[in-house]
């Protein structure tokens, strides 16, 4: 199956461009480059002080992506600004990259509803937790597109792990039956938290899972962020002209733990993914040859960016105090009994600690 889905690479892991794809060298131009390098470097800077924040008790539980940061923002660069996005947990690099406030995004964090909001006209779905649940939701939002009439596509993030699930296969089904305009885009990392991908499946591949449902499958090496954009954008401009979904499978490695409440070394080992060449760092050294870096620019874009991060921290520290019937509000029309029962014991004790 490895021969019958290879991994589509466009750079090496030293930056440069494969002679053999040389047909996308006039596509790469210096502003799409700049702009792949910008957003990466901003998810990442987002994602190093999201951990910080967390260490310091400032933010919740966080799930971080370091490593997978061309895979996310090469997917999103490729869609349209009316298209929709359903992320999991691990996507808010790609959300933020396809226009989610960054200071919304920390609320999401420190357990705000308001975090689950996307900024006017964006059509983001809020971050699925639950494993897979989302494909259905992003299957069943293209195919009311596609009934309307428009050209709107969805995209849906997923990790290997997700595959296992029923979801995925059910999505998978109606996606191809009425060849809705969807792009799924698997990120494989080799684990589905502890468990190893040998484990969670027999297949070799995430893509050879399209085959029983008709669907055109591709992998991608998604530490590439040329490979990634230009596999997606295909696949988006295939679904809007009415060609059907596309599953892609971007091979990538997520260098830190599943979140900062996991310990990765009890399970990893040491010398697993030593190899992978950090995707900022390939695509830094691409820029380095191509005569496009120019380190005093670089170092005032980082400057901005950091700057941009601790403006949405402060923004999200000083939001209006929580209101605590959140926990029970927005998910029922009408509260259960017992639920309101929970509700006004809560509330009750909440007063008498005042």
């Amino acid at each position: 199956m490895e021969e019958q889905f290879p991994i589509k690479q466009i750079m090496d892991d030293e930056g440069i461009l494969i002679p053999e794809n040389a047909v996308y060298k006039k596509e790469i131009t210096k502003e799409l480059v700049e702009k792949l390098y910008y957003h990466m470097f901003r998810i990442r800077t987002f994602d190093r002080k999201a951990i910080s924040l967390q260490r310091q008790g400032r933010i919740g539980t966080y799930p971080p992506f370091e490593g997978q940061e061309a895979a996310q923002v090469g997917s999103a660069l490729a869609l349209g600004e009316k298209d929709w996005m359903f992320p999991t947990y691990r996507d808010h690099g790609a959300t933020l990259t396809y226009g989610m406030d960054m200071a919304r995004l920390f609320l999401y964090w420190n357990g705000r509803v308001e975090g689950s909001v996307p900024p006017k006209g964006k059509n983001i779905f809020p971050a699925a937790v639950p494993i897979a649940t989302q494909i259905p939701h992003a299957v069943g939002a293209a195919w009311a597109e596609k009934r309307k009439g428009t050209d709107r596509i969805a995209i849906v993030y997923f990790g290997d792990g997700a595959t296992s699930e029923g979801d995925f296969h059910e999505g998978l089904n109606f996606a191809s039956v009425f060849q809705t305009p969807t792009v799924l885009f698997n990120q494989n990392n080799g684990y589905a938290i502890s468990v190893p991908f040998s484990r969670q499946t027999n297949s070799k591949t995430i893509a050879q899972k399209g085959l029983a449902y008709g669907i055109e499958s591709i992998r991608v090496d998604g530490n590439d962020c040329f490979a990634v954009y230009f596999e997606t954008k295909k696949a988006v401009e295939k679904a809007r002209r009415g060609g059907g979904p596309t599953l892609i499978e971007a091979v990538t490695w997520r260098t830190g733990a599943h979140t900062t409440a996991d310990d990765p070394t009890k399970y990893r080992p040491e010398e697993v993914g030593k190899h992978v060449v950090d995707p900022v760092v390939r695509l830094t050294r691409f820029m380095k040859h191509a005569g496009y870096w120019q380190e005093e620019t670089i170092q005032q874009i980082q400057g901005e960016l950091e700057q941009e991060v601790e403006a949405a921290i402060s923004a999200m520290e000083a939001y209006p105090k929580q209101d605590v019937e959140d926990l029970f509000n927005y998910v029922f029309a009408e509260l259960p009994e017992q639920l309101q029962e929970q509700k006004q014991a809560y509330l009750s004790f909440l007063r008498g600690s005042v």
